[in-house]
C-alpha cells in the first residue's frame, strides 16, 4: 500500500500545527518520522487515519484520493495505528482488550472465550512476550502493555502500521524481538510508519527517514546516506553538541539509604544508598522489579519489611504524602496515569507539591504561584500559551516536561526518575539531562531508572542492577559497559577483572 500526503495542513484556532507537509510511504518499507515534540507528526497521523480533518492538502493511497471517517473505518482499509498513550480497560482481562469490539462468538451467538484467548496467545507469543492474557491490563507494567498494543495491530492483518514511539518504555531484548516482528512483516509487504526519538533505532530498522519542524516536512533522506547529525539538526535548527552532557558531580554524604527491603513476591533484600550530588541508575530486564522497589519506596506499595532512611534517620513512608514530607519526589514512567491531572491546568499540576508554600491567612496567593510555575516553565521550556493551559492539550514531552517542573519546584532533596525521557525528543532529552546536572550540583540526590543503556551509562555515577526482584550488583558507570550490564540484568556474574 503506497501513501502519499501532500500538502497536509492543519490549525487548531491561530495555531498553526501543519504548514504543508508532504510524505510518501512505500510498499514494504521502514519509513522514520522524526521531530521534536510539537513538531506536528501525531497530528499529521491523526488526519491520515481520519481522527482529524486537514484544512487543505491530499492524501493519497495507491494513487486515488482518499478520507477515513475514522480510525476505525482507516483500520478496516488496512491501517492501525499503535498510539504512545494507551487507552485501556484496566480492570478488564489482556484478552479482552485485545478483543474490545471484535470479539468472537460461537454458533450460538456467545463470545468464544476458548478461541480469543487462543489467538491472543498466538499474537503474544509471535512477539515473545510471555504474558498471561486472563489477567487484568493494570497489572502490567507501561512496556508490557505496549507489547499488547503491538500485538491489537497484527491482529487486524495491517497494510500499514503506524508506530509511535513503540519501545519508549521496552527492555533491549523485548525491542529485538519488535524488531524481528517488523522486519518479517516487512518481507511480506507491510509498510511501517515509525515515529521514535531514539536514534539509534532509525539506523537499526528503517529505511527511509523524513525530518519534520514547527509544521513542516524538512528532509527526506535514505537512511544509509544521512548521518545522525543531520537528523538532529534538522530537527532542531542548529547544532547541539555532545549529546549527554559531561558530569563532574561531586559527591556528598548519604541522603537516602535502603537496607533489606522486601515486597512479598516482588523483590527481596534490597540494599543500597544515594549520595547528595549523585546520579544512581537503575537498570535491568522488564519485570526485574525497578519501578516496583521505587513505588514501595515512595508509599504507594506496601513493604513487607525493611528500613528506609533519609539524611540517617529511620522514616516510616505509608503513603505518597509522606514521602513528599520527607522531601521525596517520584516521577513515575506512567505520566498518563499517575503523574499528571489531566484535565487541570499546568498551574494547578505543578503547584500540587508545593502549594502549602503559597498559602497566606488560609488562600493560595495565585499572584506568587503563577510566578513560580512561569519561572518553572521557562526554565524546562514548557511549549504552552501560559500556565493556565491545561495538561491534556500538550504533547507527551511536554506533558514530561510539566511532571519534571512539579518536583523541582517542590525542592525535593531525592528525586526518582523512572523513565525520564521517555517519549521526548533529542532536544528536549538534553534539556532534560543539564537540569539533573544542574540539580545534583545542588546537592539533590537522584535515582533513575532507565530502560536505555546508553542513557545509563551516558548520565549516570553509579549503576545499580536488578534481575528477579535482587540486586545482583552495583557497579561504578566509569569503565563500565553494556555487555557488563547485561550480564548482571541476566543473572549472571561478572569477572574479577571486568
Amino acid at each position: 500500500m503506497k501513501i502519499e500526503l501532500q500538502g497536509i495542513t492543519k490549525s487548531f484556532g491561530t495555531n498553526k500545527v501543519l504548514r504543508g507537509v508532504n510524505f510518501v510511504l512505500q510498499d514494504g518499507e521502514v519509513h522514520a518520522l522524526m521531530g521534536e515534540n510539537g513538531a506536528g507528526k501525531s497530528t499529521l497521523m491523526n488526519i491520515l487515519t481520519g481522527l482529524l480533518d486537514a484544512d487543505a492538502g491530499q492524501i493519497l493511497v495507491n494513487g486515488a484520493a482518499t478520507h477515513y471517517s475514522g480510525p476505525l473505518d482507516a483500520e478496516q482499509h488496512g491501517i492501525s495505528f499503535i498510539h504512545q498513550e494507551m487507552n485501556n480497560f484496566l480492570e478488564m482481562s489482556v484478552v479482552d482488550n485485545m478483543f474490545l469490539n471484535k470479539e468472537l462468538r460461537n454458533k450460538f451467538g456467545l463470545m468464544d472465550e476458548k478461541r480469543m484467548a487462543q489467538q491472543a496467545r498466538r499474537y503474544l507469543d509471535q512477539l515473545g512476550a510471555g504474558i498471561d492474557v486472563n489477567v487484568p491490563i493494570g497489572n502490567l507494567s507501561v512496556g508490557r502493555q505496549q507489547m499488547v498494543e503491538i500485538a491489537k495491530s497484527l491482529m487486524v492483518n495491517a497494510k500499514v502500521i503506524i508506530m509511535d514511539e513503540p519501545t519508549a518504555a521496552l527492555t533491549e531484548n523485548e525491542i529485538a524481538k519488535l524488531f524481528n516482528v517488523v522486519r518479517k512483516l516487512k518481507a511480506t509487504g507491510v509498510s511501517f510508519i515509525y515515529i521514535s526519538h531514539r536514534m539509534e533505532e532509525i539506523f537499526e530498522i528503517a529505511d527511509r527517514v523524513t525530518v519534520m519542524r514547527d509544521g513542516i516536512s524538512v528532509n527526506t533522506y535514505q537512511v544509509k546516506d544521512v548521518s545522525m547529525k543531520q537528523i538532529v539538526k534538522d530537527m532542531v535548527g542548529r547544532e547541539i553538541g555532545e549529546f549527554y552532557p559531561d558530569r563532574n558531580p561531586k559527591i556528598g554524604p548519604e541522603v537516602l539509604t535502603v537496607e533489606h527491603l522486601s515486597e512479598k513476591g516482588v523483590f527481596e533484600d534490597v540494599n543500597f544508598a544515594v549520595h547528595a550530588g549523585e546520579i544512581l541508575a537503575f537498570s535491568g530486564l522488564m519485570g526485574a522489579g525497578r519501578t516496583e522497589i521505587m513505588r514501595a519506596i515512595f508509599g504507594i506499595d506496601k513493604l513487607t519489611s525493611g528500613i528506609i532512611k533519609v539524611n540517617g534517620k529511620e522514616v516510616h513512608i505509608h503513603s505518597p504524602e509522606q514521602a513528599i514530607r520527607h522531601n521525596i519526589g517520584f516521577l513515575t514512567e506512567n505520566r498518563k496515569d499517575e503523574g499528571l491531572i489531566l484535565p487541570d491546568s499546568i498551574y494547578d499540576n505543578v503547584l500540587l507539591p508545593s502549594v502549602s508554600g503559597f498559602v497566606h491567612h488560609g488562600f493560595v496567593d495565585d499572584k506568587e504561584g503563577s510566578k513560580f510555575v512561569e519561572m518553572l516553565m521557562k526554565r524546562l521550556t514548557v511549549k504552552a500559551a501560559g500556565s493556565d493551559t491545561t495538561v491534556n492539550s500538550l504533547s507527551g514531552g511536554n506533558q514530561q516536561k510539566v511532571v519534571l517542573a512539579k518536583w523541582v519546584g517542590s525542592g525535593a532533596q531525592v528525586l526518582i526518575l523512572d523513565e525520564p525521557t521517555r517519549g521526548v525528543d533529542v532536544g528536549a532529552k538534553r534539556e532534560i539531562y543539564d537540569l539533573m546536572n544542574e540539580l545534583t550540583a545542588r546537592d539533590v540526590a537522584i535515582i533513575m531508572v532507565s530502560s536505555d543503556l546508553p542513557e545509563v551509562l551516558g548520565m549516570s555515577d553509579r549503576i545499580a542492577v536488578v534481575y528477579e526482584g535482587k540486586i545482583t550488583g552495583i557497579i561504578p558507570t566509569k569503565g563500565a559497559t553494556q555487555e557488563m550490564v547485561m550480564t548482571l540484568a541476566t543473572g549472571g556474574k561478572l569477572d574479577a577483572a571486568s
